[in-house]
């Protein structure tokens, strides 16, 4: 998992809780990185696992609670970074098509070994649904789901939101519906 991700989760513990927390984590969990991150780096996403498992328990949260909260806050800080693929695509279900075409494209230029999850999706005009399927070796569709939501606030859109979670193997999907109107 690339570094990008530890150090924007790092980020977000540090500001919703505090710097002593940040700490807390990495002592508890004993990660074999020592905790030290760099943007560009790979890590193991198991580190990243433990330590929002032991965020939940030193905050008597819920894992999927939190990785909702980190969505948020990196899809934030996705929006200030790279604008421009927001203003491109103009509303969220255009930025949500983009995914693995254009925007994973763009992310495997920079970071060559991203393990990105896959994304495809099905409009349903008629009945006013788009369904987008996440599917991962990592358990993070409360993640995903986090983006979304910021991607629709930045775009002051309102969906319906439903998940429909499964496992094939060790294969992770999630089937978000999004209901416009």
């Amino acid at each position: 998992m690339k570094g990008l991700v530890f150090t924007e989760f790092f980020d977000m513990v540090e500001s919703v809780f505090d710097a002593d927390m940040v700490d807390t984590l990495i002592d508890e969990t004993n990660p074999s990185s020592e905790g030290a991150y760099t943007a560009v780096g790979s890590y193991d996403y198991q580190e990243l696992e433990d330590m929002v498992v032991e965020l939940a328990k030193q905050t008597g949260s819920e894992v999927s609670d939190l990785l909702l909260a980190f969505g948020k806050h990196l899809g934030a800080q996705f929006a200030s970074r790279y604008t421009h693929f927001f203003t491109e695509a103009g509303d969220t279900l255009s930025l949500l098509k983009q995914i693995d075409q254009h925007i994973h494209v763009e992310v495997r230029k920079l970071y060559p070994d991203a393990e990105l999850p896959e994304f495809s999706f099905e409009e349903k005009p008629e009945q006013g649904l788009f369904e987008l399927h996440y599917s991962s070796i990592r358990p993070l569709a409360d993640l995903a789901y986090g983006l979304i939501l910021q991607s629709s606030q930045f775009y002051n859109e309102q969906f319906d939101i439903s998940m429909k979670r499964w496992s094939e193997g060790e294969t992770n999907h999630c089937l978000f519906t999004l209901k416009t109107g």
